[in-house]
């Protein structure tokens, strides 16, 4: 297909002085376009295919940047990129140095607002359209686009329960396609199945009873339509909310008829839509699949265990165990702080809860961990996958603040396995009964062993490994960034470096501690995670209140966001890559 209309649209002022009748075309065209980069260059698909109408309505109508537009999320948005100025490099998206694959306010005036994580959008564009009211300006427009599964948040709420007491003047935007990453749950998701099929009475309308101005369903896909009751929405004042049915992967079979592979698909065919097939054999398996095949292990000889995530089943691979055990495997949507306080009730009454939680999640649930969980020493499992290191998704996905969040915390252990076998091993270790809760953190991506599926053994707590022997210096680790570590002495072969895994980074283990310290005159503590209050920090502290002599340096993550880049480059630029280790070691002579 030619982009004969897209390439002559560099911003939406250009746009804008299309006739309509043009626009059905420019948006096959942007369709094509992003299968096209998508296809080879990889990164979300199925959102942006989905609202590509909604996109050139909101810039057609609405005077942006002047007007703010806010994505929810953002997977959604590369429509809105290529038509503000970035087409000629979306082929960077996610990509070092590229474009980030979500809004953010450094990269475009377009992007009114940063984000990344669900359900800002309403109380962002609430407070810009009451800063707006506050410094004179009652013309701007404010417009939030959230999904069906985003809108069931806690946040979202409380952002309507506000907005619908102000004169704001914003408009809401529920973009409903039932479908989030994974498909929407819940009361509200069958409330609005029965608005879409008119089995709800119109008067019953639950954002008519906050005191929006509700207009919908209407169909997000019919152009002159959309344009037209933006048009008409615009004139009015106040909090408004327009309800749209859309099609996940509108213009792409595939994408349509399997919306839960298609949201990320990796590489395909821009033509037929065909995954490209990878041969996987050989290969380790990913993390997620270890914790999820080992809980529906653990379930089948116990039945107390139950698994929940905040609307993450495929990604958290909590699917096996909602197959296994539809009765004992919950997906509550895009609720972070309800799953934690749930599992809480849950561990008060006896049974075993996994809740099984993005690291960069968790970040939404922080209190309820202190004050639901911790405070009251009930025996929640966190596990927390995508921790360290995340790749392409960026500052807003990084998984590498929970150690140092979660370290401050009194009665919580926290783990980080070396390998998949520690991982199973620890994932056992729990549900047989811990006083405390405990949270495991392990990465995105496969594992390192091949053969992880064994017998069963428990864990010691307080074991700390030694990996390697030496006498002049040691390497510390906690987690899987430990392997590399062991490749870089491997590279190295030097007889001079210990290397000690820390399988449990809290409670430390003093008293083995207090040995290596008074063995060795320099110790070099390694994690995938922040510098600032993590594990090095915690050794460091210890080291230095016992013996002052011995020499800590610390590698991590340091104190800054990390943009998307691959893995492998965000490791070599925060120095804890297998080079930048074996440099350390060769330093030793």
């Amino acid at each position: 297909m030619s982009n004969k209309i897209m390439s002559k649209i560099n911003s939406p002022e250009e746009l804008r002085e299309l006739p309509q009748s043009l626009l059905p075309e420019l948006a096959s065209e942007l369709r094509q376009f992003i299968i096209d980069v998508v296809s080879v260059k990889e990164g979300h698909l199925g959102a942006s295919l989905g609202v590509m109408e909604l996109t050139l309505a909101l810039h057609y109508v609405f005077d942006t940047p002047r007007d703010k537009l806010i994505w929810d999320v953002g997977h959604q948005a590369y429509g809105h990129k290529i038509l503000t100025g970035r087409r000629d490099v979306f082929d960077s998206n996610r990509r070092k140095g590229g474009l980030s694959g979500f809004p953010k306010r450094e990269e475009s005036a377009y992007d009114a607002f940063g984000v990344g994580h669900s359900s800002t959008s309403i109380s962002a564009a609430l407070g810009m359209a009451l800063a707006a009211q506050i410094q004179g300006d009652f013309q701007r427009q404010h417009i939030a686009v959230i999904g069906d599964a985003s809108i069931a948040a806690g946040m979202a709420f409380e952002g309507l329960n506000h907005a619908g007491v102000t004169s704001a003047n914003l408009l809401v935007i529920l973009n409903d396609n039932a479908i989030g990453i994974d498909p929407s749950v819940g009361a509200l998701k069958e409330y609005l199945t029965a608005v879409k099929t008119g089995k709800n009475h119109r008067d019953n309308n639950m954002i008519k009873s906050l005191n929006f101005d509700y207009t919908g369903p209407i169909d997000g896909h019919d152009l002159p339509q959309l344009i037209a009751e933006l048009q008409r929405l615009k004139q009015l004042k106040g909090p408004r909310f327009l309800h749209l049915i859309t099609t996940k992967g509108k213009g792409l079979k595939q994408a349509e008829e399997n919306q839960v592979r298609y949201h990320a698909p990796g590489k395909f065919d821009r033509v037929t839509g065909e995954l490209t097939p990878t041969d996987e054999s050989g290969l380790a398996t990913k993390y997620q699949d270890v914790f999820g095949l080992t809980l529906v292990e653990l379930a089948a000889q116990n039945p107390k265990i139950i698994g929940i995530t905040p609307a993450m089943p495929t990604g958290s691979s909590m699917k096996f165990m909602m197959d296994a055990f539809p009765d004992r495997a919950i997906d509550v949507g895009i609720a972070e702080q309800h799953a934690v306080t749930l599992a809480a009730g849950m561990a008060a009454d006896g049974l075993v809860p996994f809740c099984a939680i993005y690291s960069t999640f968790l970040q939404r649930a922080y209190d309820q961990v202190i004050h639901d969980v911790a405070l009251q020493r009930l025996p929640v499992i966190f596990c927390l996958d995508r921790a360290g290191l995340v790749g392409e998704d960026g500052a807003t996905h990084q998984g590498v603040f929970d150690i140092a969040y979660l370290n401050c915390i009194p009665n919580l252990i926290i783990a980080a396995p070396l390998n998949e076998l520690e991982l199973r091993n620890l994932l056992y270790t729990a549900q047989l009964g811990l006083d405390n809760p405990i949270a495991i953190r392990y990465p995105r991506g496969r594992g390192v062993l091949k053969d992880w599926q064994k017998p069963f053994e428990k864990i010691n707590i307080e074991n700390i490994r030694k990996l390697r022997k030496g006498d002049k210096f040691a390497f510390l680790s906690t987690g899987t960034i430990g392997n590399n570590v062991s490749k870089a002495f491997e590279q190295s072969n030097s007889p001079l470096g210990a290397h000690y895994h820390f399988p449990v980074i809290k409670p430390l283990n003093e008293r083995e501690l207090h040995r290596i310290a008074q063995t060795y005159s320099h110790i070099y503590t390694i994690e995938e995670a922040s510098v600032q209050g993590g594990f090095g920090s915690k050794i460091a502290c210890f080291i230095a209140e016992f013996y002052p002599e011995v020499r800590v340096k610390i590698l991590g993550v340091p104190d800054s966001f990390i943009e998307h880049a691959a893995v492998g480059e965000q490791e070599a630029e925060c120095g804890i890559d297998v080079p930048s280790v074996l440099q350390i070691i060769n330093t030793w002579k």
